[in-house]
């Protein structure tokens, strides 16, 4: 049986630490650049730039990072800063582009 990888991406996310956000068994974004940074996650993967289970393991440890920062210091909760950063931390290990090529994209994109 065929499964594109965007299903097969965001199913191996189901009820696993790293679940995004869902609205109704639907993926759910409440701004733009959520799904923007999102889909430009599933299109690097799936272009060859990193593995996908790469990105779940840095998504994961993005999550832990946030998690074990002291509760008077925590920012506020935010699963797409979070995906976010794990993005930039895989492209950046991958060699895709710099950390700063990187932000320069997503921060155009938050406007």
């Amino acid at each position: 049986m065929f499964t594109r990888f965007e299903e097969y991406a965001a199913a191996s996310m189901l009820g696993a630490p790293d679940s995004p956000p869902r609205l109704d068994g639907k993926l759910f974004f409440t701004n733009r650049w959520e799904r923007d940074v999102f889909g430009l996650a599933l299109s690097l993967s799936k272009a060859g730039c990193f593995e996908w289970e790469d990105f779940r393991q840095s998504l994961i440890a993005s999550i832990a990072k946030w998690e074990a920062i002291d509760c008077a210091n925590q920012p506020r909760w935010d699963y797409y800063e979070r995906f976010l950063e794990a993005l930039l931390n895989v492209v950046e290990t991958s060699g895709v582009l710099s950390r700063a090529e990187m932000e320069t994209i997503v921060t155009a994109r938050r406007r």
